[in-house]
């Protein structure tokens, strides 16, 4: 059997010494590095201690593999109160031996709020290049993939966040990730927030500049995957069809009633030098939505109410609805039916900019409110990250495109929505900015509201991974069409 090499960051938590233990005892182990600001003074059999100021340093990172003579390497992320069943190492090594992977994963057990539980992961698929994805607590390398992508591609660059992040793109080039389906350790989950609350930490401004080292790995990522974009874009077709209106505010709606009124009203009210109407497609809401809606378009006819044929659309249907419909403008505006423009301007702002250049899209900036428009973290979401020149390429990492989101009309009509009612909007824009230039504004044009009704407000681990690996299927779809792309282009 094979040796292992453990490393593992420091904790003061009273939880560490029992993890870190399991480890001394295992007679597969060798070696364990403990990485550690200073504050560790253990003596503990195969232990040494790594200064280090982050557990994702790269050079840090790059002396723990260069010292490294085990076949496999360990990398224990949550060293607090993690418990393996009898056996876990020796079939992590047996799978990642006869598979041949570059790196594996399990599943664990949960507890939470007292009670045990099993939390499965999903499966790592190329696209699976975010760097939040879930791969557990701990993760073994295996060592000869892993020189070989560091011959390949260069040793883990000089960075403080994303050493792991940049490790673990540059082994999937050439080699599997791999996803064992098995329970082999316990953790105590400490992070009891909803879904709704989580799913925006990788757009904190406080992480800006963790933000910022994540996307200049993930750049070489693509270069190294021939799949980067330079920043030449084609031109706009011009339309083929004459518009009835300048721009539509698209509105897909269902069971809305209590938020639908204050979405539509916030539409009406844009002060705007072109014609406009707000397109409603209602997806056989049984609330009083409806009623709503019929009321609103009696007061004012720019309401375009569509109530779809199909019984089977989810948002991305509804938005081809809205698109295809003769009534709809040249350009088409995303407002969901619980969200808010922030003042008068947003829709004159996004047409400004769709005439000031060649933009496929426009995105905006958009703040977190509460039902009464309070400002909660992390507030402002802007993606400064996204550049003109990485824009592209950018798109690819992060988990959304921002808000709101608004598309020429007539390239929408070609490429269609997916018919899904989450990343719909996601994969329109991966499409179109493989192609065009996709136009930013960094001011708050939109309030974004958490209620307890959000979509994703409060998702179970099944729909939460379904979500994740769907989108991480639509990153796996584009980056091989970019690759095809480029080698076509020669």
């Amino acid at each position: 059997m094979s040796s292992i090499t453990v490393v593992i960051p420091f904790s003061n938590d009273e939880r560490f010494i029992p993890t870190l233990r399991q480890f001394i005892q295992s007679s597969l182990v060798e070696k364990i590095y403990v990485v550690h600001n200073g504050a560790f003074q253990g003596t503990e059999p195969k232990c040494e201690g790594i200064h280090s100021s982050t557990f994702a340093d790269g050079q840090t990172i790059g002396s723990i593999l260069s010292s490294t003579v085990t076949d496999h390497l360990l990398v224990v992320s949550q060293p607090d109160a993690l418990e393996l069943i009898p056996g876990a190492l020796e079939r992590l090594v047996s799978v990642a031996t006869e598979t041949g992977a570059g790196m594996i994963y399990p599943d664990y057990y949960a507890f939470k709020d007292g009670k045990k539980s099993g939390h499965s992961l999903i499966d790592y698929q190329f696209g699976s290049v975010r760097d939040n994805f879930d791969f557990g607590a701990l993760f073994l390398l295996s060592c000869e993939p892993v020189r070989y992508a560091m011959t390949k591609y260069g040793q883990p660059v000089n960075v403080r966040w994303a050493g792991w992040y940049d490790l673990r793109l540059k082994v999937s080039i050439d080699a599997s990730i791999f996803h064992l389906q098995e329970f082999l350790y316990s953790i105590r989950e400490s992070d009891n927030r909803p879904t709704g609350e989580r799913i925006f930490d990788y757009v904190d401004p406080r992480n800006a500049s963790v933000q910022k080292e994540m996307e200049t790995v993930f750049t070489q990522f693509l270069k190294n995957a021939g799949a980067f974009l330079a920043p030449h874009f084609d031109s706009i077709a011009k339309p083929p069809d004459q518009f009835p209106v300048e721009a539509s505010v698209v509105i897909p709606v269902r069971n809305r009633v209590r938020t639908i009124a204050d979405a539509a009203k916030s539409a009406l009210q844009q002060k705007t030098d072109f014609t406009y109407n707000v397109i409603v497609v209602d997806n056989h809401s049984t609330d009083g939505t409806a009623d709503i809606l019929l009321q609103l378009s009696r007061r004012d006819p720019r309401i375009v109410r569509i109530v779809p044929t199909s019984l089977d659309l989810g948002i991305g249907g509804c938005w081809n609805e809205a698109i295809q419909s003769p009534l709809c403008g040249r350009y088409a505006v995303q407002l969901d039916s619980d969200d808010l423009y922030n003042g008068s301007g947003t829709l004159q702002a996004i047409v400004d900019m769709f005439r000031s250049g060649e933009y496929a899209a426009v995105i905006g900036s958009y703040k977190l409110v509460n039902m009464k428009l309070d400002e909660i973290p992390p507030g402002l979401i802007d993606h400064r990250e996204w550049t003109p020149d990485n824009g592209r390429n950018n798109a690819l990492r992060v988990n959304g495109l921002g808000a709101p989101r608004a598309f020429c009309t007539h390239l929408v009509r070609e490429i269609k929505f997916p018919n899904v009612s989450y990343g719909e909007d996601y994969a329109i824009g991966l499409a179109l900015s493989r192609q065009y230039q996709i136009g930013r504004i960094y001011d708050p044009l939109y309030l974004c509201r958490r209620w307890e009704d959000n979509t994703d407000a409060a998702l179970t681990l099944e729909q939460s991974n379904r979500n994740d690996s769907y989108k991480d299927r639509i990153r796996t779809i584009e980056i091989m069409a970019r690759q095809k792309m480029i080698r076509k282009e020669g």
